[in-house]
């Protein structure tokens, strides 16, 4: 591996790792029901968020520091149905997940054997 690649790898891995520490400090600033509620969201994106790194839990916190600074309720955010309302935050980070990476590596290996098995190859 050449410099260039193993500095990038490392500032990136220290900046991710910068930006979670940012984010988590972020959340214990919040008022505690806002606190919760950021914190039951992590929870959730971690096991089945999109994945696509640290910008899903920055701009949750954006939110939610927003929303505590203007005293908006947190029903009035998240509405009433708490997983609807993750699914489609979420869905505006789906481009960059590993899942999708996954899913088109399967479609385009599909079509390349579909491709094959048409040519008699």
């Amino acid at each position: 591996m050449d410099i260039t690649k193993l500095t990038s790898k490392v500032v990136g891995d220290l900046g991710d790792k910068r930006r979670w520490r940012d984010y988590k400090a972020r959340t214990k600033r919040l008022p505690d029901s806002y606190r919760t509620a950021v914190e039951a969201f992590e929870r959730y994106l971690m096991h089945l968020g999109p994945g696509g790194g640290p910008a899903i839990f920055e701009d949750l916190i954006d939110l939610f520091e927003q929303s505590a600074a203007d005293s908006t309720p947190i029903r009035a955010v998240v509405g009433e149905d708490p997983v609807e309302f993750i699914e489609a935050f979420a869905r505006n980070y789906e481009e960059d997940s590993w899942k999708n990476r996954e899913r088109k590596r399967l479609a385009d290996a599909i079509g390349r054997a579909a491709d094959d098995a048409a040519t008699g190859s």
